[in-house]
């Protein structure tokens, strides 16, 4: 697991996240049962948690399991999003961040693949916002690379499809020619064509 720049990336999804109009909130997305705005929800409690757990700060943000609490908005979420997230890049921007271990989700785990794990939930969560709210897409290439390699290992992984949030859903095949992010999204169990052939 390589130690990458997260900033390009959370950029990316502060962007999508503030082209977001109230009206989309009820809007579905690629994560079954889950709305935009729970979407979102996860986002701010995903880049609070990791923003501790690269810093070793472990506490009630690490120990929580994302499956045991609402994904959910308060009414400063616009406002709390974007400094989440930058407060995540700039965490995961200390190399102590990515060696030794740390925890997230309640889930004891290397720094290096937490750092992959935080990359992953980036990119694949950045491209469930964008297609929910018909935003144009292109995750940065660093933070792609590191999700899919994350995903490869996890293709095999028997446990998944049992965690309840979608994130490691049934393999999607996808043709071996496809795009880079069609091969991540379907390795995340999402179908690269949702929302585009009128699925939901």
């Amino acid at each position: 697991m390589t130690m990458i720049d997260l900033g390009p990336q959370t950029r990316i999804v502060a962007r999508l996240a503030e082209s977001v109009t109230d009206e989309q909130l009820t809007a579905a997305t690629p994560c079954p049962g889950q709305a935009v705005r729970q979407l979102l929800g996860h986002l701010l409690m995903l880049s609070v948690a990791f923003r501790d757990a690269a810093r070793k700060d472990l506490g009630t943000t690490t120990d929580t399991r994302p499956d045991t609490v609402p994904w959910d908005l308060g009414p400063g979420w616009r406002e709390e999003l974007p400094k989440a997230l930058d407060e995540l890049a700039d965490a995961w921007r200390d190399p102590a961040a990515w060696t030794g271990d740390t925890r997230a989700g309640g889930v004891d785990l290397p720094g290096a693949v937490a750092g992959a794990v935080v990359a992953d939930e980036l990119v694949i969560h950045g491209w469930d916002l964008a297609r929910a709210t018909g935003r144009p897409y292109t995750p940065d290439p660093a933070a792609l690379d590191s999700a899919l390699a994350f995903l490869r290992a996890a293709a095999d992984d028997p446990d998944r499809g049992n965690g309840g949030n979608g994130l490691f859903g049934p393999v999607v095949p996808v043709p071996p020619e496809a795009p880079l992010l069609d091969r991540a999204v379907g390795l995340s169990g999402r179908d690269p064509g949702w929302g585009q052939r009128g699925s939901a």
